[in-house]
């Protein structure tokens, strides 16, 4: 069975109407911008930079925890340096510079992952409504997404500021869906954490989760899903149907 064949099986076999993707570690590897806006916002505050693993493995929930949590691992690496500075009187000064610096360099260290192009392509063939849902913030996300030539894919995009509530919260998954006018059981969650997983789960999407993504140093294959990729565009073949 042909690329489009399996699609329409899959279609069928989850009856879906709408496919939701995240950004950060499931189409773009965005790492890179991560470590250089963060690095440079730390050195502003006369802070140590942070390791790309740690930057890494504090990716997911949104900018204001993943410059909180550095800020926490850094301040307690030079405590007796900082004093009485502690992470929530420096977390303005240091999101400020953080935003600046990141809307500056947003998509230059970046690249999009193998697969992704030829997995949204099969995904629009079929018709379906695709949006985007991320915890990044709105001001980032769309400028990356035009960067990088995923915008036209995308019917919604929703970042970590358009809602009240954040991944792994249900609730931007569900407003998503209401914006694309499915039915969370008809909509697909593709992702890379268990804070898609938890979203997917609470709001009772089906999942798919990607391999290479940032699921927090945790191995993904521990989080249950429909199925993990190594690439977007294997999404059919890996229900096996025939």
């Amino acid at each position: 069975m042909g690329v489009s064949g399996k699609v329409s099986e899959l279609v069928k076999l989850l009856n879906l109407q709408a496919v939701v993707i995240d950004l950060d570690g499931t189409m773009v590897d965005t790492i890179g911008d991560f470590e250089a806006a963060l690095n440079l916002a730390l050195a502003d505050s006369q802070i140590p930079t942070a390791d790309r693993s740690l930057i890494e493995r504090s990716i997911g929930k949104g900018s204001d925890h993943l410059i909180r949590t550095v800020l926490k691992h850094q301040l307690g690496l030079q405590e007796v340096a900082v004093g009485a500075r502690n992470v929530e009187q420096l977390f303005a000064p240091v999101w400020k510079s953080y935003e600046k610096h990141y809307l500056r360099i947003n998509g230059e260290f970046s690249k999009v992952f193998p697969g992704v192009i030829d997995g949204l392509e099969q995904l629009k063939a079929m018709g379906l409504r695709l949006a985007c849902l991320t915890n990044k913030p709105l001001s980032f996300t769309t400028p990356l997404l035009k960067d990088k030539g995923l915008s036209n894919y995308f019917e919604q995009v929703f970042g970590g500021d358009s809602f009240e509530r954040k991944k792994p919260d249900p609730l931007p998954l569900l407003k998503t869906c209401e914006a694309l006018r499915s039915s969370p059981v008809r909509t697909l969650m593709v992702g890379d954490s268990s804070n898609d997983a938890q979203a997917a789960d609470a709001a009772g999407c089906p999942l798919v989760l990607m391999t290479y993504g940032y699921n927090h140093g945790e191995p993904i294959q521990n989080i249950p899903a429909l199925a993990w990729l190594d690439s977007l565009d294997q999404l059919f073949d890996s229900f096996r149907l025939s």
